[in-house]
C-alpha cells in the first residue's frame, strides 16, 4: 500500500509497462511498410513481384512458428497441471525408492537385490557430504531387513540424511553395488523443468520415475 506524507502536493502515478506488440500488429505493420514500398518505388524501375511474394511468405512462416510455439507452451502449461493434479493424490502416500534416508533414531526397514553370485554383501552408509560412516555385514537375502542407523563403531548415528547402498562380493571380489530401497512418506508434489518431483519426509526429492511402489501410511 502506498503512503504519503502530509508534505507531500502531488503523486506519481505507477508505471504501466508496455505490452508487448502481438503478430497481428507486427503484420499490419509489415503491411503498411510494403504498401509505402510499393508507392514509392522507381517507375521506370519497378521492384520484381517475385521479391514481394518472398517477403510475404517469410513473413507468413515466420508468423505461423510463432503461432505453433505459442501453442505447445500453452500446451506444455497444461500437461504440467494435469500432472500435478495426478500426483496430487500420492501426497501422504508412502513411496518406496533408493533415495537416501531420513534417519530421526528410529529403525528403517530397507529391501536390497544381492547379486545371485554373492557370498556376502556389506551395507555401505554415507553421510550428505559423501563420507562413508558405517559398512555392516548383512544378510545375503533379498528379505527385508532392519538398519538401526549406527557408524563403525556401533553407536547410533546422528539425527539427518543418509544414502545406503549395497556391496556385493564373491570371496574377496566385488561383483557389484546396488541402491537399498525403503519407503518414505510424500510431503509435496513438485512440477518442473526436470518433471514431476516428489518431496518425502527430511526434505529429500525424488522423482516420479524412481517410484517403484506406492502403500497407504500404516496406521498407528
Amino acid at each position: 500500500m502506498q503512503t504519503t506524507s502530509a508534505t507531500q502536493t502531488a503523486t506519481t502515478p505507477p508505471a504501466i509497462p508496455a505490452k508487448k506488440p502481438g503478430i497481428s500488429t507486427d503484420f499490419d505493420t509489415f503491411l503498411k511498410m510494403l504498401t509505402t514500398q510499393l508507392d514509392n518505388q522507381d517507375p521506370l524501375n519497378p521492384v520484381d513481384s517475385a521479391d514481394y511474394a518472398v517477403q510475404l511468405a517469410t513473413f507468413s512462416g515466420v508468423e505461423q512458428q510463432t503461432k505453433t510455439n505459442q501453442l505447445l507452451e500453452a500446451l506444455t502449461g497444461q500437461f504440467g497441471v494435469s500432472g500435478i493434479s495426478q500426483l496430487a493424490g500420492w501426497v501422504g502416500k508412502e513411496a518406496r525408492s533408493t533415495a537416501p534416508v531420513n534417519f530421526t533414531g528410529a529403525p528403517i526397514a530397507v529391501t536390497y537385490a544381492p547379486n545371485i553370485q554373492a557370498d556376502k554383501t556389506v551395507l555401505v552408509v554415507k553421510n550428505l557430504k559423501g563420507e562413508v560412516v558405517s559398512r555392516e555385514t548383512v544378510p545375503v537375502s533379498a528379505a527385508a531387513y532392519q538398519w538401526l542407523g549406527a557408524n563403525a563403531a556401533g553407536d547410533p548415528l546422528p539425527s539427518g540424511v543418509y544414502a545406503l547402498s549395497l556391496e556385493s562380493y564373491k570371496g574377496a571380489d566385488l561383483l557389484d553395488t546396488v541402491g537399498v530401497e525403503s519407503y518414505a512418506r510424500i510431503i509435496e508434489a513438485r512440477n518442473g523443468p526436470a518433471g514431476a518431483t516428489l518431496v518425502v519426509a527430511g526434505g529429500v526429492e525424488i522423482t516420479a520415475d524412481r517410484i517403484t511402489a506406492l502403500r497407504s501410511p500404516a496406521v498407528p
